[in-house]
């Protein structure tokens, strides 16, 4: 009896040993895991850059170091910063089909849309520090030399269909001077002047050989890459579903050649609110509208059918490359 306690305590004593090894050894263990596992806990991959692409009819390589290195800072960029990319996707979904055809009719190519993109995020009501305003980030100056009324109770600036032509206008004028739509464009963020002097004072014939400040030298490399996004977006990690962009929106159009008193009792008339009519006539900078000389003014007013996403409704798609189904 005694033996069969005896060899039973010995039993525990070996048992208890055991355990105790396999704890300190295994928190051995864990220590060291823990050290190795990665701080966090997802996959970041550096994009691959194309060898080239073309943009407005001009074919640009990236085998030169700084034009491969400027697009891959802007590609990585705008794929990994997901929740504005999704954004310009869905706003453009609303805006392409308006900017586009105003495009094509004043002859500018295609793909300067993503200028508008880069400019504004596609926000018409968009102000930026130096108070460039709308969709087009046009200067008060600026946008009076192209045409658009800015007074207390208009700034066109901020009228998507009338900055379209006036940022037509501008980039004509700056490739009739410049000779390439790459200068162009650097010229509508740095300035025509700049880009002429630059060319001049650097000796060099082609507008991306120039040294310019940051804003200025990134500016086209962020067009590039967000048409590269967007021509591919399920390459870049974007899967949107049809129902997931802004709908482009029906308007009745009222056209008015008197002053409005009072525009919240304009909308109400129209079965609208003042936030809904100040949303799609962004223009109006004012609670009335004022008109001593007569102009006539065309106001867009949203349909009723318009102002609601239905359930199981799906927008009408501008790119069909845009969305998974």
């Amino acid at each position: 009896m005694k033996k069969s306690a005896l060899l039973i305590s010995f039993s525990i004593l070996i048992i208890g040993l055991g355990v105790l090894f396999i704890a300190l050894t295994s928190g051995n263990n864990i220590e060291k895991t823990e050290s190795e596992r990665p701080l966090v806990l997802s996959m970041t991959a550096s994009v691959a850059i194309p060898e080239s692409m073309e943009f407005a009819g001009e074919q640009i390589t990236f085998d030169r170091y700084d034009k491969r290195e400027r697009m891959d800072r802007e590609l990585n960029s705008f794929t990994y910063f997901h929740s504005t990319t999704l954004l310009l996707f869905k706003r453009a979904n609303r805006f392409f089909p308006i900017i586009e055809p105003i495009l094509k009719q004043q002859g500018v190519p295609d793909d300067l849309k993503y200028l508008a993109v880069i400019e504004s995020s596609l926000d018409p009501r968009a102000v930026s520090p130096a108070r460039a305003a709308g969709i087009w980030q046009f200067l008060q100056s600026t946008g009076k030399q192209y045409g658009l009324e800015t007074r207390t109770d208009v700034d066109e600036r901020y009228h998507v269909e009338k900055s379209t032509v006036a940022a037509c206008r501008y980039l004509k004028e700056a490739y009739r001077n410049h000779g390439s739509w790459s200068a162009a464009a650097l010229s509508y963020n740095g300035g025509q002047a700049r880009i002429t002097n630059g060319l001049r004072d650097q000796g060099v014939d082609d507008s991306l050989d120039l040294w310019l400040v940051e804003e200025t030298s990134r500016y086209y490399y962020r067009m590039l890459a967000i048409k590269q996004i967007f021509e591919n977006p399920q390459q870049y990690g974007f899967v949107i579903r049809p129902d997931h962009l802004y709908k482009p929106m029906q308007f009745k159009e009222v056209k008015v050649s008197s002053s409005i008193p009072d525009l919240a009792t304009f909308a109400k008339q129209h079965n609208i609110t003042y936030a809904q009519l100040k949303d799609f006539n962004s223009w109006l900078r004012n609670t009335s509208l004022s008109n001593p000389s007569g102009k006539t003014y065309t106001l867009l007013i949203p349909t009723q059918e318009d102002l609601y996403y239905k359930k199981g409704e799906s927008p009408k798609v501008h790119n069909p490359a845009w969305v998974v189904k």
